[in-house]
């Protein structure tokens, strides 16, 4: 019975363990050579350089080399810090063949088993940080809880730290700590040793990105990148001799006298009774050990059952399962420090930089001034609002991270940058036909209907404008901030405010003179906007112009009533446009600026108007007009209206600023 319980135990270790002998590889294909070619030669004489190097003490488990002065081949391994040379080469003689066969005729190729990594190129590789390809293995399907996900973080941040800047030739490091009094977390980081520093804790960081993605609450899991890679487990799967080996002993040394000789049948018989108390105690000790590991699991599992529904710390309203939560940690990696080489925009909040999530999508990483006006409110308030919103015509909301001091949001990566940086370049406007302007201006429609009627919370976007609609790909219109937003309950028609936030010449008179708002002040910027998409000029262009008008109110207005609407059509568009659909937005931008709220369509109405050409709709009136509309408040700043609610164009002299694209 002994024996057999020993048996089970080592099957069961036996296949945690398995995954070690299973390759995963990497064969681009985008390059490719012939059976015969001089690169296929250099190639089999790299593979069997590497394979030669492999066993030797002084590579430490890497090597690097080049064969061939034409069509050079580049190729390098890198071993396990802690296996033996011949494990090592071992691993990279089976390697050197599994490669071939897997990606057979491809210039370029990595293979990966538990103990070695395996390389080749046409391109050189030495000292470069080379983060094009990586996997992730989910090493046991068990669930742990949220502690237990903390200390493997905390592992990993230290082993990493420890193998990034280790004084040895590996960049290798291990460590352990203890989770229980049954469980104990093994982790382990290596980078290439051709790699910097810098570079080395780079990598680290962004394998480390990848984890929650594909193993959160895994027992056990790995993460690779060429140039890195990390594990974690719950049994030793790492040689712990092979990093400390204790010396051995003098050869020639006798074994120390003993002071009695007992008789040798006693001494058989005595050995027999140690063995089977020691084989007893054995097998006892691993049998305790697995019943003990099976009761903390299960006992774990109904702890995580009864979290499901576990909020995060402060933002009670925000579900987990509504809105991922980052660490800080995790969006320095993905916008690689918020390196100024990936700073996409600047607005009145703060930056934003472009990232690129471990599963390979690009997001836009909005991270909040610390000297913003915006708090922890109004950025629970923006989480709260996008992580609702599900619409084709809204940017949408990935996750957000709020650490300390930093409040940040991620959105999905929106190709084509902003309205304002194609329709108001006299070069890029171009690109802009009427097809696209109308699929534009329907796109911004909708999303504004879905904000105002069709969501679950009726919202006030406040600050809409070209710099803040962002267009994919395939030239659809997405809305994007809503940090000004305002959510109004749901027999609620009318707000005031004293804090006026938003941008000058696309307010309406009720909202910067008196700090009053609903749903039409985002109807009145909808209309300015539209105005905006079918002229190509600026709201704010007009001081500069001899049209004879203030703004671009004005202008609309004088050429509508003068019948000659047609004329306030960009230039651009050299005259190919639908006449019908033309005549149409222009009356319904001048509808929505209408001075009178009431005499604004809802964006209900706008829709219907929008897809119907009839001249039966009413004729608009005079519009709102704001002499010296070229001021503009910088979005986030703050207004005090009990102060200055007769002073029209200024509110405590707020700074001017514009958004760039993003």
């Amino acid at each position: 019975m002994p024996h057999l319980i020993l048996i089970w135990f080592c099957l069961f270790m036996s296949l945690i363990t398995k995954g070690d002998s299973d390759p995963t590889y990497y064969c681009p294909n985008t390059t490719s050579y012939t059976p015969n070619s001089t690169y296929k030669a250099n190639l089999d004489s790299l593979l069997s350089n590497l394979y030669s190097n492999a066993t030797r003490d002084n590579t430490n488990g890497f090597y690097y080399t080049t064969v061939g002065s034409n069509d050079t081949v580049y190729g390098l391994f890198l071993c396990r810090g802690d296996v033996a040379p011949d494990v090592c080469g071992g691993c990279i003689g089976v390697a050197r063949e599994k490669i071939l066969e897997l990606c057979s005729y491809g210039k370029t190729a990595m293979i990966w088993y538990g103990k070695c990594m395996l390389r080749y190129s046409e391109k050189s590789m030495l000292g470069i940080l080379d983060q094009t390809t990586s996997f992730t293995k989910r090493n046991r399907n068990d669930t742990q809880p949220n502690e237990y996900m903390k200390l493997v973080g905390n592992v990993l941040d230290q082993v990493t730290t420890q193998a990034a800047s280790s004084g040895s030739a590996k960049k290798f490091a291990v460590l352990e700590a203890n989770f229980s009094a049954f469980e104990r977390v093994y982790a382990l980081g290596q980078c290439t040793p051709d790699l910097s520093v810098s570079d080395c804790q780079i990598c680290f960081r962004n394998v480390i990105a990848l984890l929650p993605r594909c193993c959160y609450g895994a027992v056990g899991a790995q993460a690779v990148y060429p140039s890195c890679n990390i594990r974690y487990e719950l049994f030793p799967f790492y040689n712990h001799s092979a990093e400390a080996a204790p010396p051995a002993p003098p050869p020639n040394n006798p074994p120390p006298p003993s002071t009695t000789l007992p008789n040798s049948s006693s001494t058989k018989g005595n050995k027999g009774k140690v063995i089977i108390a020691a084989s007893v105690a054995s097998v006892t000790g691993v049998l305790l050990f697995v019943l003990c590991f099976c009761f903390l699991k299960k006992r774990r599992a109904k702890k995580d059952l009864s979290h499901v529904k576990e909020t995060t710390t402060d933002m009670n309203e925000i579900l987990i399962e509504e809105s991922v939560q980052f660490e800080f940690s995790t969006i320095e990696a993905i916008t690689n420090y918020f390196s100024p080489n990936n700073k996409i925009g600047e607005g009145g909040y703060g930056a934003v930089y472009k990232g690129r999530l471990p599963t390979g999508q690009e997001v836009a990483v909005k991270r909040l001034s610390k000297s913003s006006t915006q708090g922890v409110e109004e950025f629970k308030n923006e989480v709260a609002l996008v992580a609702k919103l599900q619409h084709r015509s809204l940017v949408r909301v990935l996750g957000f991270c709020l650490q300390g001091e930093e409040k940040i949001l991620i959105y999905e990566f929106v190709p084509n940058k902003s309205l304002d940086y194609f329709l108001f370049d006299a070069e890029k406007k171009q690109l802009l036909n009427w097809s696209t302007r109308y699929k534009i201006i329907e796109g911004i429609a909708r999303g504004l209907l879905y904000l105002h009627e069709d969501s679950r919370l009726k919202i006030i976007h406040r600050d809409l404008k070209a710099s803040n609609i962002l267009l994919d790909g395939d030239m659809n219109a997405k809305i994007s901030d809503f940090g000004l937003a305002r959510i109004f309950m749901v027999d609620q028609t009318q707000a005031n405010t004293n804090r006026v936030i938003g941008t000058y010449g696309y307010m309406p008179p009720e909202y910067a003179l008196y700090g009053l708002f609903s749903v039409k002040s985002d109807v009145f910027s909808f209309g300015v906007l539209l105005l905006e998409i079918i002229t190509g000029k600026k709201n704010t262009s007009f001081s500069m112009e001899s049209s004879g008008a203030q703004d671009l109110l004005s202008y609309a207005w004088k050429h509508w009533r003068e019948d000659r609407a047609l004329e306030v059509v960009d230039q651009s568009l050299g005259g190919l446009y639908s006449r019908n659909e033309v005549i149409q937005c222009i009356r319904v931008g001048l509808l929505c600026v209408q001075e009178e709220v009431e005499d604004r369509p809802t964006m209900a109405n706008v829709m219907l108007m929008l897809n119907s050409h009839s001249s039966s709709w009413r004729s608009p009136n005079p519009p709102a007009y704001f002499n010296g509309g070229s001021q503009m408040i910088l979005a986030g700043q703050e207004g005090d209206l009990s102060i200055s609610k007769s002073l029209p164009l200024s509110v405590n002299e707020a700074s001017i600023s514009e958004l760039d694209p993003r």
